[in-house]
């Protein structure tokens, strides 16, 4: 009341002082009588926008229950039709025909302490394709993230969307799309759009952390490799998808008994995903004294055109890592050499552990599931199998069919959330592997260090903490991944071997661990309202 009395409002609000308490029961109240996920999500991101504070204390009381909600599987829906669902502008959203101005652009954020960008082109959104300068609700819910899991100050956060046009001929014949109706730029002028933009972002935050997001294969890498030496930069689909992937994968084979060394592993997709699982998993297949070659010799890769091989023409650099030779199939009996198929794969490479980043859904069928498991000795180990194409609808099995068809010993986790399933009478929780385990932890990192590069190794650091933090390891029928209710904890620790690893390899200045506890203390910050005083 005395702040109403001091800021000239009283009479101009009901006269209840809503606590805290109430205000979250309330916007509670008003999002279950929403019935479509949709309608939730509408309803939270206009929550958002109008009581930013009041959006992260809700959802921190139900993330379990609304984190699915703000991001995966509902933004895929809600980019589909962002520009139908438009209320009000966030970010930024910079467009080629402005290219000559995106200096002036940049320059118009309010805010110019910012810390985080995530960045999209809006070409390769979930598994669902390219939807323009719609895709910019994949910028905004990922830094919701940051701020929900790891405490980044949403004041300190910039969703941008690059708008280079789109292939999508639904949109460009869309009268209510908002973004510039042209085929999508490439080549040169592509490539000079993108120059412009990294040099603006250099000029205005030279100290930023720049995350790449959604951009598709043949960008992605290209990308990441031309600036990671020019600013603190990562791409959380390469990167981030490894290092959870990967730390998954750990925590299977330790729950198990076994060792990372002794793995074959057959990966469906080869885009961005599917390498940075592969460098990750190769990272901790050295790590127990694997040789590079040895390593990758262990992941078989099965794009559109089947197994990967390095006698294939034209192979990307980012498949040609992992590219099989020839003559390890020679003895084979497959109906193509030059075309082998999944099935195959998985029948001739005996794999222990299947991942998915296809967005193929249901081709892990009951034969190609029940051929892996067929001679896996008993009682360990057991199959490891990752569908993790986003969203639900793109998902290569559903978790109950996996363990349906393995009388339950398959260790499952996937990118979307699911429901447990009941096995001999006992839920099952599904593990859901989930960016927001590193990503946000790793923003938390950098900016507390000061961390002036990203690296893959900072990648693994987080990867090694987050699969030591697995319920499975003390249950082995227990989930992959820890509880999100312990999401902030879980970011906090990334946060911290992020930061030392930075400091160890010269990217970050050396500071005490009492001093990095201490930034990383400062830099969390809490949904709670300050005090209001009017300004002298």
């Amino acid at each position: 009341m005395d702040e109403r009395c001091a800021l000239g409002l009283e009479g101009l609000l009901p006269p209840h002082v809503s606590t805290w308490e109430e205000q979250i029961q309330r916007s509670y109240g008003n999002y279950l009588k929403k019935t479509t996920d949709l309608e939730r999500h509408v309803f939270l991101t206009s929550l958002q926008d109008r009581n930013e504070t009041l959006f992260y204390g809700l959802i921190q009381a139900h993330i379990k229950e609304m984190m699915p909600i703000i991001y995966t599987p509902v933004v895929g829906e809600a980019c589909r039709q962002y520009s139908h669902l438009y209320r009000r502008p966030r970010g930024l959203y910079l467009s080629y025909p402005d290219r000559a101005r995106l200096e002036v652009m940049l320059s118009n954020v309010s805010h110019r302490a910012v810390e985080v960008i995530v960045v999209t082109d809006g070409e390769r959104i979930l598994g669902l394709g390219d939807l323009g300068l719609n895709g910019v609700g994949i910028p905004i819910g990922k830094l919701s993230l940051y701020t929900l899991c790891a405490g980044i100050h949403p004041a300190m956060t910039l969703p941008i969307v690059l708008d280079v046009g789109t292939d999508n001929k639904e949109l460009l014949s869309d009268p209510l799309y908002l973004g510039w109706r042209h085929e999508r730029v490439r080549g040169a002028e592509y490539d000079g759009f993108i120059e412009r933009f990294v040099a603006g972002v250099k000029k205005c935050w030279p100290h930023v952390l720049l995350q790449w997001e959604d951009f598709a294969k043949g960008n992605a890498a290209r990308l990441l490799e031309k600036y990671r030496d020019q600013l603190c930069t990562f791409n959380d689909d390469i990167q981030g998808t490894g290092a959870v992937a990967a730390a998954g994968v750990m925590a299977s084979v330790q729950a198990i008994g076994g060792k990372m060394r002794d793995q074959q592993v057959v990966i469906l997709g080869a885009g961005s995903a599917a390498m940075g699982i592969g460098d990750q998993l190769v990272m901790a297949m050295r790590q127990e004294g694997l040789d590079l070659v040895s390593a990758r010799s262990k992941i078989w890769l099965v794009d559109s055109q089947g197994l990967v091989l390095k006698e294939r023409p034209d192979l990307e650099p980012g498949k040609s890592r992992f590219a099989q030779p020839t003559q390890r199939t020679a003895e084979w009996k497959v109906a193509n050499k030059a075309q082998i198929n999944l099935a195959e794969t998985v029948h001739h490479a005996r794999p222990t552990v299947l991942i998915g980043t296809s967005a193929q859904p249901n081709v892990f069928t009951k034969e190609i599931v029940q051929d892996m498991n067929s001679d896996v000795p008993r009682p360990a180990p057991r199959p490891i199998i990752f569908p993790l194409s986003n969203p639900t609808s793109k998902c290569e099995a559903s978790p109950s069919d996996l363990l349906a068809w393995t009388n339950g010993r398959a260790l499952v986790a996937t990118g979307s959330p699911y429901a447990p399933v009941m096995i001999d009478g006992k839920n099952r929780i599904i593990g859901q592997c989930n960016n927001a385990y590193v990503f946000p932890g790793m923003g938390l990192g950098v900016t507390a260090a000061g961390a002036r590069r990203v690296t893959d190794e900072m990648f693994f650091a987080a990867a090694r903490t987050l699969a030591d933090l697995s319920p499975a390891l003390a249950d082995p029928d227990g989930p992959l991944f820890p509880d999100l209710a312990t999401i902030r904890d879980v970011s906090r620790r990334v946060a911290m071997v992020v930061a030392k690893m930075a400091q160890s390899q010269g990217h970050a200045d050396a500071v005490s661990p009492d001093e990095l506890d201490r930034r990383l203390t400062a830099k969390t910050w809490i949904p709670r309202y300050p005090r209001l005083r009017r300004s002298s």
